[in-house]
């Protein structure tokens, strides 16, 4: 959830919450994929306000539950969405991140996008594991949807384009074979597929633009605060204006198609 590769960047708990419900479907299909029976130590990689640790926690009620996040906006909202402590939230970045001891789950949702390279960290995660451990992971995959080539034309044409389109989510999400092999040259048998989601957003007509409110809290976080006031709110109208003719409002609200990927492995004992 929180973007690893640019400690600058500030997210925005309250925007990616506004869409919690939508957001929260990928992770259910993602653990009903999962095996673990009764793990001792579960891990969320990337945590983000803790929507997709919760569920964790909901489920295995006898391990010992770790969310990690780079982002003090997101693990204090966490924090807040757990008033008894059940779960324990770890600030660090997930490339440099040590569990304290064997996990026996290892979740990932919606970060490793944001993660140059992270192909070559699954072989260390799944080391890492307890002998018959599982690592599950979601990211999304529509770097090439009208949402995000928009935004990157757009930010181009800025003079700092050149800078802050490389913040910008691109192509590091691979598809589910590329997962696949990862998974499976790592030691694990592998599951792995994808599903678009036609998100349904603000079917009351209550939001002015549902879908830039959807990227405030994910795509346009490297940009945000980044050119000042005034100059921020031309590209947000400019970004607007360029959503709502991509994504008509229809009569049940306004479609936003999602391409996300999935993968689940299980460590080989």
């Amino acid at each position: 959830m929180t973007r690893q590769t640019d400690a600058r960047t500030s997210w925005d708990a309250t925007a990616y919450d506004r869409f919690a419900a939508h957001r929260a479907r990928p992770v259910q299909i993602l653990l009903a994929r999962v095996g673990a029976n009764d793990p001792a130590l579960v891990v969320d990689l990337g945590c983000g306000t803790g929507a997709s640790t919760r569920p964790l926690a909901a489920r295995w009620p006898r391990a010992r539950v770790l969310g990690v996040d780079s982002s003090p906006q997101m693990l204090e909202r966490a924090r807040r969405s757990d008033p008894d402590g059940r779960i324990d939230w770890v600030g660090a970045d997930i490339r440099d991140w040590q569990a304290p001891g064997r996990p026996d789950v290892v979740v990932t949702n919606a970060v490793l996008q944001w993660v140059p390279g992270h192909l070559e960290l699954l072989p260390g995660w799944v080391e890492n594991l307890a002998p018959g451990g599982w690592f599950a992971l979601q990211v999304p995959g529509n770097a090439g949807a009208p949402s995000h080539t928009l935004l990157r034309g757009l930010v181009e044409r800025l003079p700092e384009g050149p800078e802050l389109t490389q913040l910008l989510l691109g192509d590091e999400a691979q598809d589910p074979a590329g997962y696949a092999a990862a998974l499976h040259a790592a030691g694990c048998a592998v599951d792995a597929w994808e599903t678009t989601y036609l998100h349904l957003l603000d079917p009351a007509g209550e939001l002015d633009a549902p879908v830039l409110e959807w990227m405030r809290g994910t795509g346009l976080r490297p940009v945000l605060g980044r050119l000042g006031p005034a100059r921020e709110a031309d590209l947000l109208d400019r970004y607007g204006a360029a959503l709502a003719a991509a994504y008509p409002r229809a009569p049940m609200g306004v479609p936003l198609p999602f391409r996300r990927i999935f993968a689940v492995g299980q460590r080989r004992a």
